[in-house]
């Protein structure tokens, strides 16, 4: 498979999962459901994904890519076509689960396949159009889902969605024995355990900026449907507020070649955390859709620049043979924080209400910040 027919395919599935994300959201606190419950259900979304990335991505190392993107896109239609066919809160449950663990697995091994099909000179550009086709299924999934939801009802817009993983299982089957699959032959002695990945110094840092990067990008995601249904805004609004998030980030991922040129990764991040930290801190002080849309865009523009960076270290820091556990490894850093934070701020919300939520993020974004600028100092 080329790295455009992969892109094409990634994007479909994309949206379909992140467009469930966004309706599961909706529909619960349509059945009436509470913060703190919606926070279950995003935390669900998260909680398979922590516990079987490392497992997941010492498969992906061992069998190759062909079955794991298979299986995975089979499993994400079925979760996300589960509450067309059952409308229902329990139904909601079980497509949070399912959604998140299938998009797990389809992730690694799409990322892996675009690390193996690269060489060291092509990779950061070529994880670059990976980051881009993200982008692109991040606007398209809420857009989408969003106006099935205001025209049509929800059950409809998870019709839609989950047509759009069939979409990409579809292209997959066609394309299956063109599927880069080649497994690592491991030798005959103990596995390695996970941990000495985490032992490693560059990993180590790159496992913890990318989960405070992904909680802050994921947080929004979350957020958003509960604060815009607070204020009285309609699902397509929300999901155009998400859309333009998602926009930024297909900006500033074209831009990035020209980024790349005058920034080095730690700079980068650092600026990243920044811009985060100022978007949050301004989300509780306005209502209006025009300038809610304008910080989401502004923390698109800070959230999306650094991911094809931090995959390429990672992809060229990891041991031989075990780069798809390093990306399970961060998978299970990530999912970590998506677990907890949903609960955390859900309960937070709840109690509290949302200003809270949006300020302990931008807290702990300028934190992030001053980590990273103490490397940006530290390196050469």
């Amino acid at each position: 498979m080329t790295l455009a027919l992969l892109i094409v395919t990634t994007v479909l599935a994309h949206a379909a999962y992140s467009g469930a994300r966004l309706t599961i959201s909706l529909n619960a606190l349509d059945m009436g459901a509470s913060a703190l419950t919606v926070g279950v259900l995003m935390s669900l979304i998260a909680a398979l994904p922590m516990l079987l990335g490392v497992a997941s991505g010492r498969l992906v190392d061992r069998i190759g890519v062909r079955m794991p993107l298979l299986g995975g896109a089979v499993l994400l239609c079925i979760s996300v076509g589960l509450p067309a066919a059952w409308p229902e809160l329990p139904a909601l449950h079980l497509a949070a689960a399912g959604a998140g663990t299938a998009f797990m697995l389809f992730q690694i091994a799409a990322q892996h396949m675009v690390g193996e099909m690269s060489t060291e000179a092509e990779r950061k550009e070529n994880f670059g159009w990976l980051a881009l086709g993200f982008a692109t299924s991040n606007f398209l999934g809420p857009t989408v889902a969003g106006f099935a939801i205001d025209h049509f009802g929800h059950r409809f817009a998870f019709g839609v969605l989950a047509l759009l993983g069939c979409a990409a299982l579809a292209i997959a089957l066609a394309r299956r024995k063109h599927l880069q699959h080649k497994p690592h032959q491991e030798g005959a002695g103990e596995v390695p355990s996970a941990w000495e990945l985490m032992r490693m110094p560059e990993l180590r840092r790159l496992f913890l900026i990318s989960g405070l990067l992904a909680s802050a990008w994921d947080l929004f995601v979350f957020v958003m449907p509960i604060y815009g249904t607070a204020i009285g805004l309609p699902a397509t609004t929300i999901g155009l507020i998400l859309g333009s998030f998602a926009a930024a980030t297909f900006v500033v991922r074209l831009a990035l070649p020209w980024l790349s040129r005058h920034l080095r990764e730690w700079p980068m991040i650092t600026l990243t955390c920044a811009i985060a930290c100022v978007a949050y801190a301004l989300f509780p002080v306005v209502e209006t859709v025009r300038l809610l849309a304008a910080i989401a865009f502004l923390l698109g523009l800070g959230l999306g620049a650094t991911q094809p960076s931090i995959m390429a270290l990672m992809y060229a820091t990891a041991p031989a043979g075990r780069a798809a556990e390093a990306v399970g490894v961060r998978t299970v850093v990530l999912n970590a924080s998506h677990t907890l934070l949903p609960l955390l701020f859900g309960a937070l919300g709840a109690a509290l209400g949302m200003v809270p939520v949006f300020w302990s993020m931008s807290g702990a974004l300028a934190l992030g910040g001053w980590f990273a600028d103490r490397r940006r100092r530290a390196s050469p």
